[in-house]
């Protein structure tokens, strides 16, 4: 059945154990429920484990960084987080049962997720690196059921989330040799059956079954993940498609194809809204946190898809002011309809192409001019050209590199010129990212008026015109984006 849903992910790790000194605190170990209670967050998802180990006192497993009894770590955070679990077991405290209790006492669901890729130091020759078979092999399947059956049966969780995107490596395929074949996938989804049985035989309390999977439908497949059946056959109450190694938010992420086939099996779809705007792995020199304004855009256009609910993790930490105001803009859709917005489309990344997630910036327009037109598509989710909109301001700003006021471009957005739209050039200052930055560089800033995005889909499509002559390097394309402000008031007399 579906349920409206707002989660709020803490890996364990970044945001937690990495920071405590032993012996740990109850107050402290109560930090990461303490911090987002009396947001708008109702559910709690905890990482279990990294992929070396597990954050609790396991019985078919090892622990993270726990060797004998005791903490064992080169790294001084990683020895923390083990010493800090062990000091609360001495108490007679199990560190994640803590976690369970305290989210129960602010009215909060408590949801279990755990990576599926890597096998917790159990059987490194299987690991798929290290030549093994990965989850070809019976006993990955076998281990990773019996952790799955330990949370479930041993823990009063609410939720278990399998997290098939926290993937890693060199190669193209996460968890059997020759990716989704038929042989991989049918094998892959009895699996899913087999734990998905399991989970729904508890007695007492229900306990939901979910998967994070990768955003686009072919990124699944090809790891021998096939969501529609899983969803087809009743397995899963809900799925959250991400991918783990993009950390910058996503406002177009193409999930679109889930919605429809979960709902009709009664589960839920939750959007993950991702906590950066700028990132290294998208050609960045630093992080930075996405703010209200784009966590509205991507929330809005989440919403628009037919989500359930939205997710997000790993904010600017500790939580302040700032990041409990984003969480409590997340409850609902009318939190963020009628307010300002700022869509940003995202850039490419190499290792999230390779889970079929692709963007279309940055892009070089290359010589011999008129090059041809590069197609840039975004979603917006607000009704700008409505008959009743209060929006006031609608701005596009493209962000050009190895550009010269003489240069001439044709820009048109869903088939329309924006030729005579008012347009300045811009200095590019606050917020430099990218390569080539600072004033050699500027915005083409549209003060859309006459030709503005619709409510949807829409198409900006962008080419080089003519360059002065001696200038014969490429203009490149790195970074769009449409700002939506609003006004109390009606427009006109």
């Amino acid at each position: 059945m579906r349920r409206r849903r707002t989660i709020y992910h803490n890996d364990a790790r970044h945001s937690y154990l990495w920071y405590f000194e032993p012996p740990m605190h109850l107050e402290d170990a109560w930090i990461p429920i303490d911090e987002v209670a009396g947001t708008a967050v109702d559910t709690f998802s905890y990482c279990v484990e990294r992929g070396d180990g597990v954050f609790y006192p396991t019985k078919v497993g090892k622990m993270f960084s726990v060797e004998d009894g005791k903490p064992q770590s080169k790294h001084n955070y990683e020895w923390r987080a083990a010493a800090c679990m062990l000091s609360l077991m001495e108490r007679g405290l199990d560190p994640m049962q803590v976690l369970i209790d305290r989210a129960y006492e602010h009215g909060i669901d408590f949801f279990a997720d755990l990576r599926l890729q890597r096998l917790g130091r159990m059987y490194p020759e299987s690991e798929l690196e290290n030549g093994g078979g990965g989850w070809a092999e019976e006993r990955v399947r076998d281990l990773k059921f019996d952790i799955s059956r330990e949370l479930v049966m041993d823990y009063p969780i609410q939720g278990l989330e399998l997290d098939f995107t926290a993937a890693f490596g060199d190669g193209p395929h996460f968890y059997f040799k020759d990716g989704g074949t038929p042989e991989n996938t049918a094998t892959m989804t009895e699996w899913v059956r087999r734990v998905s049985e399991m989970t729904r035989s508890r007695s007492g309390a229900p306990c939901e079954i979910g998967a994070r999977i990768f955003p686009t439908e072919r990124g699944n497949l090809e790891q021998g993940l096939d969501v529609r059946t899983w969803l087809s056959e009743g397995l899963l109450d809900f799925v959250v498609p991400v991918a783990y190694v993009y950390t910058v938010l996503d406002p177009n992420m193409p999930f679109d194809w889930v919605v429809e086939p979960a709902h009709e099996s009664g589960a839920s779809v939750y959007g993950f809204l991702q906590h950066y705007l700028q990132d290294n792995n998208v050609g960045a020199k630093g992080r930075l946190f996405a703010g209200l304004e784009e966590f509205r855009a991507a929330s809005a256009n989440f919403w628009e898809k037919g989500v359930d609910g939205l997710c997000t993790w790993s904010l600017d930490w500790p939580l302040g002011d700032v990041e409990r105001n984003l969480l409590s803009n997340m409850g609902s859709p009318e939190l963020v309809r009628g307010r300002d917005k700022r869509y940003v489309v995202s850039r490419k990344d190499d290792i999230a192409a390779m889970v079929d997630y692709r963007h279309h910036i940055p892009h070089e327009l290359s010589p011999p001019l008129p090059t041809a037109a590069h197609k840039i598509p975004f979603t917006i989710a607000d009704d700008i050209g409505g008959d009743d909109s209060r929006v006031s301001e609608t701005t596009l700003r493209i962000y050009l590199t190895n550009v010269v006021s003489a240069d001439r471009f044709n820009m048109d957005l869903n088939g329309q010129s924006l030729a005579g739209e008012p347009m300045r050039r811009v200095w590019k200052k606050g917020r430099d990212a990218y390569p080539f930055t600072n004033p050699r560089n500027h915005y083409l800033e549209f003060a859309l008026v006459d030709i503005v995005p619709r409510k949807g889909e829409n198409l900006l499509e962008i080419s080089l015109e003519s360059r002065p002559d001696g200038l014969t390097g490429n203009v490149v394309i790195e970074e769009v984006e449409v700002e939506v402000r609003y006004s109390p008031y009606p427009e006109g007399l």
